[in-house]
């Protein structure tokens, strides 16, 4: 028998986490952004992948779950 003869194993459910395609305030370029809403409603800043500057992400859960994104430049905040 191997080491892992009578071993149970168990596999863990991979959960994918809903993408957002959004225009960066700064420089134009389109840019997706992962979602995660396990917290609630936030705020966070993600930097831009093209221009890196700092963009405000607010996340919002409407009342049918849905995840709501709005993002602006970290200076209109």
């Amino acid at each position: 028998m191997g080491p892992t003869a009578g071993a149970s194993l168990t596999a863990k459910k991979s959960v994918m986490l809903p993408t957002k395609d959004i225009q960066c305030p700064y420089c134009g370029e389109v840019i997706t952004l992962v979602l995660d809403a396990s917290a609630g409603p936030q705020r966070y800043i993600e930097d831009c992948h093209v221009c890196c500057r700092p963009i405000t992400v607010d996340l919002d859960i409407d009342a049918d779950g849905d995840v709501r994104v709005r993002v602006q430049a970290e200076q209109d905040t």
